[in-house]
This record gives structure tokens, sequence and C-alpha cells, in this order.
């Protein structure tokens, strides 16, 4: 039985055992096959980990994600976590929680695209575990590693800092929308629905900010006082959120300003200003940073991010985080954490 092709079987076709065997084929060998895996960290460096967990239904479904975009984007949103703090990946573990009825050749898939995602930053998959579920579930561990003087927190942004975004906003929740209802983008190109799609079933964690980030901080000309001035977090939650979670953690406020959010040109195509600016602070899945930084640090990172790296607001005395228009007749906006996405809401 177990012989067949993957998208014969079924998962209580094989078994635990015979699905682990053949997801191991997906591990380095040589940290495989004991009751945990051992991972080596520099000297001197801090171990950083996270979980996050995705589920069907919830996170990723058979309309929108194929079994390799839910694996990629399970793989990205962890990694996402790791460069929020600064931290270099070592190697994630894998939970799954999988229905007897699922599809083998479903797992393989999604271990395929977890892979490609994986591999673009040379990090293995070290170990996990499966059970059976009700529900599709996976929960992914990440394990990273960062200079104990250079992690990111969300609790030391500074009043008078500038607020950089490393990238454009909202194209994932665009993608999204056109994935549910493709009758929506009818004037948008077909190359420009595709970017749009990929930014959501394939984000790219911002793990190439870190390096350039460390070249700033620690250049010659660097205040050593400037390496604890530094905060921030990744906006898969969208940017809002990003912002107003730096500012609790902080203790300060924040003013946004809308005209400087850089937004997927095509918005402009199909969407109103009001829906584009949604789908930036609230649509989520953009796995962009959001830092604080002195101003003139933060204009010398948005110059070598270069094309959607902008400077959005700035740190303010006080508690509110305010979406400042350009056009004064447009009223501000107190930004709040329960416009966005709450689970048990």
């Amino acid at each position: 039985m177990s012989n067949l092709p993957a998208e014969h079987l079924q998962v209580r076709d094989i078994g635990e055992q015979g699905l682990l065997e053949r997801l191991q084929r997906f591990c380095p060998s040589e940290v495989i096959g004991d009751d945990a895996a051992v991972l080596a960290t520099e000297s001197k460096q801090s171990l950083v980990v996270t979980t996050d967990m995705l589920v069907d239904g919830v996170h990723f479904s058979d309309v929108t994600t194929a079994p390799e975009d839910a694996g990629w984007r399970a793989a990205a949103a962890n990694l996402s976590d790791l460069a929020a703090m600064g931290a270099f990946p070592l190697g994630i573990t894998v939970g799954l929680g999988l229905p007897g009825d699922l599809s083998v050749e479903w797992v393989e898939r999604m271990y395929q695209g977890m892979t490609e995602c994986l591999q673009k930053y040379n990090v293995p998959i070290v170990g996990g575990d499966i059970v059976r579920s009700p529900i599709t579930t996976l929960s992914i561990t990440a394990f990273g590693q960062a200079n104990p003087d250079f992690i990111i927190h969300r609790s030391t942004a500074q009043i008078g800092d500038a607020i950089v975004v490393t990238g454009i906003h909202g194209a994932s929740r665009g993608g999204l929308e056109l994935l549910l209802n493709p009758e929506i983008g009818q004037n948008l190109k077909s190359e420009e629905k595709v970017a749009l799609i990929t930014a959501h079933q394939r984000p790219r964690p911002r793990l190439d900010v870190i390096p350039i980030l460390k070249e700033i901080l620690f250049s010659p000309c660097s205040l050593p006082s400037a390496l604890c001035l530094i905060s921030g977090m990744d906006s898969s939650d969208g940017l809002a959120d990003a912002v107003l979670q730096i500012c609790r953690a902080s203790k300060v406020g924040a003013i946004l300003e809308a005209s400087k959010i850089p937004l997927p040109s095509t918005f402009n195509h199909w969407l109103t200003l009001q829906r584009s600016l949604n789908y930036a602070l609230y649509g989520g899945e953009d796995f962009e940073l959001v830092l604080c930084l002195p101003p003139q640090t933060a204009l010398e990172l948005v110059k070598k991010l270069g094309a959607g790296a902008a400077i959005v607001g700035k740190i303010t005395p006080g508690s509110t985080v305010i979406l400042q228009h350009e056009n004064e007749k447009i009223p501000d906006q107190v930004l709040t954490l329960s416009q966005g996405f709450q689970h048990f809401s």
C-alpha cells in the first residue's frame, strides 16, 4: 500500500511512521533520528526562538492557497519573526496536526513549498512531530541567533524617532481579494494580478535588511548609544498593528502620514484611496519590517534599501497613534488594534 504514489494515498493509509519516513527526506540526515536536534550557535550570540501556528480555514484554504504556498507562507512567517528581532535563522521544527483522510501528496507538496522558502536562506528543517487532528494545523518553531547588542525590541522606541517601513504594504491583502473575487481585477493587466497574488501566496521575509542595518549601526561614525535606540517588529498583522504594538510596549504615541505609506502602484487602477490604506494598515501578511530609528539613521537605511522603503511617520509623546492626511479636508484618524483582525473576536 505505501508503495503507491502519494496522490493515491491518505495519511491513515501509511500512518505516523510511514509519513515521518516520507517527510524525513526534507531534513538533513545528520540531525534526524534522535530525540532532539543539536544546533550550534556562534560564540557570544543569543539564541532567539519563535513559534507560529497556521490553521486550515483561518490562515489558508484550498480556494486561495496551494499546498506549496501554505508551506512557503508558514516558513516565511517564522523567518520574518526572526528578522524582526535582528536574528539570523539556524533551523526550524514542524508540528503537524492532520486528518486521517488528508492526501499524502498534499503533505509532501506543503513540505516542498516550505523547503523552497527555507533553501533561499540556507535554513534546515531539523525535527518535528505529527498527530491526528480534525483540522489541518501547522505549528512551526524557528531558532535563530543574534548579537545581544543588536536585538530589536518593541519596547525601545524613543520620542522623535522616525518610523521606517522596509517595503510596500497592502499587496498581500490585494492578492487575497483577487483570489477570492477574480472579477474585481478586470482593470489590471495579467502581470499586475500575478504580482499581487504572489505577494499573498509567497511573501518574502526581510532577512536581507538585517546586514544592512548592522552595517549602518556598526559603522565607525555611528554613536555607541545608537545600538539601544532601535525598535521594531514585522508587519505580519498589518502596519497599524505593528505601530500600535511598538507604541504600547514603548509607552509612546505616533503619527503616521497617509501620503507617505508605500502602496502598490496598481491599487490606483481598482481601489479607492481609503480601501488602499485599509489594506495597508490592516490587511496583514506583507512581512515587511517596521522600525523606529533616529531620523538620520532612518534616512540612511531608506536610501540603502531603495524602492519601497520609506519613512512613514514619527514617534510622539502620549499613547495615541494617529493617521494624518495631507488633504486637510480628510479628518485625522485614531488607529486602534480592534480595527484589525483579532482571533476570537
